[in-house]
């Protein structure tokens, strides 16, 4: 915003917070009011060494291999971006499923078109679909069309917030739940980490 567009470095902040709440992300708040190129924008903002700021999770990809069941990325960012993070976590092998910004048209979280989107990509019902955020407002959504909702929130308090189904603190903590929901013979698809996220019930997603 500051390199590309001129734009005061002051200004940048509110103006961020702004697309969040009215935009879903900062991409389609420029896209509306500054008509930038999206693949532009996405090669820009994601060209940065993503080893410094994240490392492998062995305990994260035992967890996952440990459950029999498909796993779906849902991100508001694009796929080779999205593949970059899965391979540095190193989990890459749990997701054979990434839907991006693009496949959703650059509707994204948390606009229901795009969970609409997600859905039909995974060929899944949101009545069998575990949704996983880190974000409140991107749950929402997931559970007015009937998905189960869990927050992730570190270091989250016991109860989570109205219309949401359940918070943790780490994504490690995902497991019981879904064991829990396949005890009591609920075929279930297992999220993605956040914040790329989403899983299902009974089917892909």
């Amino acid at each position: 915003m500051i390199d590309r567009l001129g734009i005061e470095a002051q200004k940048v902040p509110e103006m961020r917070r702004r697309y969040l709440a009215g935009f879903g992300s900062t991409l389609n708040g420029l896209r509306q009011e500054y008509k930038i190129d999206a693949i532009e924008y996405l090669a820009f903002v994601h060209d940065v060494p993503l080893e410094q700021f994240i490392q492998p999770q062995p305990h994260l990809s035992e967890m996952l291999g440990r459950l029999p069941l498909d796993k779906v990325i849902f991100t508001n960012a694009d796929a080779p971006h999205a593949r970059r993070v899965l391979a540095t976590l190193g989990i890459a092998e749990h997701f054979p499923l990434i839907v991006d910004v693009h496949s959703m048209d650059f509707f994204n979280k948390p606009d229901p078109r795009a969970y609409q989107q997600v859905l039909a990509l995974a060929g899944a019902r949101a009545d069998e679909s575990i949704f996983v955020d880190d974000r409140p407002a991107n749950l929402l959504p997931a559970a007015t069309l009937g998905m189960m909702t869990v927050l992730v929130k570190e270091g989250a308090a016991s109860a989570p917030p109205a219309g949401i189904d359940c918070q943790i603190s780490s994504i490690l903590e995902i497991e019981p739940i879904i064991m829990t929901e396949i005890n009591k013979g609920v075929p279930l698809i297992e999220p993605g980490t956040a914040p790329l996220n989403t899983a299902t019930r009974g089917g892909t997603g």
